[in-house]
């Protein structure tokens, strides 16, 4: 029996880490494209629906899908009503792992390793050694289901385990067990695929694997949950739809079953054959599904309004927080999801420079003004900035740790310098505030030409700025000729006005104090040109090896 075991355990150990190790490969392979398609395709439901299917096949993970839609839900990059359509095909492209499980691959499993393996060692391309990785983790998938195929066709041996796996004909106990074991290994095609080597061994009965694969479809919303955990309300409600989607199928699908089980394991063992219990799994799998999808579907905006319900949004009068916290970066999940970290910190980063945006324009207008009524406020998003400063660059060093899609790992090590652009900017704003201040000490006033050149230059940098962040967010280099110009048009200003300031002053026509913060504040825009510049040029970032070298930059 030890041996058994040992074989029945090193092949599940064998087959998870080839799901893993081809799953994460492919996400870093093509991550970064899918999360450009995923956007574009769910304006559509029936659209989304086939993508969700389609890249949940690719990716061989339901659950790297649904995690990858609340990271986007999230940061705002889709809506909850967007997202329904995706989880739904989500649930069916899952079931390929299984209708893969049940074709006879196990002969050639070691040639696909010894592919893989030769990619591995001698490709040289990033690419090449992701696409080495996928292959090698789907032969070592493969060869794991011929070892555990092994054990279990000797288990008829051992009357003790045998008595164990009678329990499974109680269709609660199928379904419990389905459940928590997909709960353990949070991959519901896991739990799938071993109960299809199961069925071929003929250990569990067809009419239970139905249960079984019910429990294993409530387990599968398990990496969802975790990771909305410390999301915001609609991320929380994209992985309640999740959960309803397989909670009401399996209600439904169980009370079928109660009335018509013999009916229904007889329709499905047609499409695969009378005496093919592995297809038959696979295709119930896929059945089940697929029937989800077709009745839930037409309900889609019903299920949006139930999880509004379930999870309402904030109630009238509720204290709003300090803004002291990370409102897209989720560093208490549990699960790290290398395809959505660096979307999430630009997310983070964008509030942050919307912040410094804020305290820029209402510094200037308390220093046109003499208004200093908003002191409190400024001051208040400064502490803010200076927070996300400082638990961005952290995040950017644990982030840095892992390896990430490789338009990612490209990126990555720019963002630090971003991050410190953007803090710059905010001090630079608050140096602005406190010349406001200083200005409504004194009882001079900015003459009719040196107001106007700050009012110039002050709109030329507020563009310039805005123009920078576009570029930054959306990755395109549209902007670039444009930012350029006006960057030198900048750096002329700040030459131009000081010298008629300068002009000004020698013929007494305005005072020095005044004087003074008139050459404080061209200088500090000057260098907030200078700042939204560098955040422009972070796009170009190429060599994903320097990411070590900004990092300690950043730190220092």
């Amino acid at each position: 029996m030890l041996v058994m075991l040992t074989e029945l355990l090193s092949g599940l150990a064998l087959f998870l880490f080839g799901m893993k190790f081809m799953s994460e490969g492919l996400q870093k392979a093509a991550g970064d494209k899918m999360r450009v398609i995923l956007d574009r395709v769910t304006k559509n439901r029936f659209v989304a629906v086939f993508f969700g299917a389609i890249f949940t096949a690719i990716i061989q993970s339901s659950g790297a899908t649904t995690v990858m839609e609340v990271s986007f839900v999230n940061a705002g990059l889709l809506t909850l009503e967007q997202s329904v359509g995706i989880t739904f095909g989500a649930n069916i492209g899952t079931t390929i792992t299984a209708q893969l499980v049940s074709l006879k691959l196990t002969a050639i499993a070691p040639y696909i390793i010894f592919v893989g393996a030769c990619l591995m060692m001698f490709g040289n391309k990033p690419i090449t050694r992701k696409i080495s990785e996928v292959i090698f983790g789907f032969g070592a998938l493969f060869l794991g289901i011929n070892s555990m195929t092994g054990a279990l066709s000797r288990i008829p041996e051992y009357p003790v385990i045998m008595h164990w796996f009678s329990y499974l004909k109680n269709p609660f106990i199928a379904l419990l067990v389905g459940l928590i074991f997909t709960v353990a290994v949070q991959s519901s095609s896991v739990t799938v695929s071993v109960l299809v080597l199961l069925a071929d061994s003929h250990l569990v009965g067809l009419g239970s694997c139905l249960y079984f694969i019910l429990g294993a479809n409530i387990g599968s919303c398990t990496p969802a949950v975790m990771a909305a955990m410390n999301a915001n309300k609609n991320a929380k409600r994209t992985a309640l739809v999740h959960f309803l989607f397989n909670a009401l199928g399996m209600i439904i699908i169980g009370t079928i079953l109660f009335f018509a089980r013999n009916q229904i394991v007889d329709a499905i063992s047609v499409l695969g054959g009378a005496d093919n219990a592995k297809r038959f799994v696979a295709n119930a799998d896929t059945a089940f599904k697929v029937f989800q999808t077709i009745i839930f579907l037409p309900f889609a905006s019903q299920f949006v309004k139930l999880t509004k319900l379930l999870i309402p949004g904030n109630k009238e009068g509720e204290e709003e927080d300090n803004g002291l916290h990370l409102e897209y970066i989720r560093k208490a999940s549990s699960k790290f999801v290398p395809s959505t970290a660096v979307v999430e910190i630009i997310q983070e980063i964008e509030r942050m420079a919307g912040l410094a945006r804020e305290n820029l324009v209402a510094s200037m207008e308390a220093l046109a003004d003499k208004n200093l009524d908003k002191v409190k406020e400024i001051n208040a998003r400064e502490k803010i900035i200076d927070y996300l400063s400082s638990e961005i660059t952290d995040y950017l060093v644990e982030v840095n740790r892992y390896e990430l899609p490789l338009a990612d790992s490209r990126r990555i090590g720019a963002l630090f310098h971003v991050v410190i652009d953007l803090e710059r900017i905010g001090d630079h704003a608050i140096n602005i505030l406190e010349n406001a201040e200083k200005r409504s000490k004194l009882n001079e006033k900015f003459t009719g030409a040196g107001k106007e050149e700050l009012t110039t230059m002050y709109k030329e940098v507020l563009e310039l700025f805005d123009k920078s962040m576009e570029m930054f967010v959306t990755n395109k280099k549209d902007n670039i000729d444009q930012i350029i110009d006006m960057e030198n048009d900048v750096d002329q200003m700040q030459i131009d006005y000081q010298n008629q300031q300068v002009k000004r002053l020698s013929k007494g026509i305005c005072g020095v104090e005044i004087g003074l913060i008139f050459t404080d504040m061209v200088i500090g825009l000057e260098r907030i040109a200078d700042h939204s510049t560098n955040i422009a040029y972070s796009i170009f970032h190429e060599n994903p090896e320097d990411a070590e070298e900004q990092q300690k930059a950043a730190l220092e």
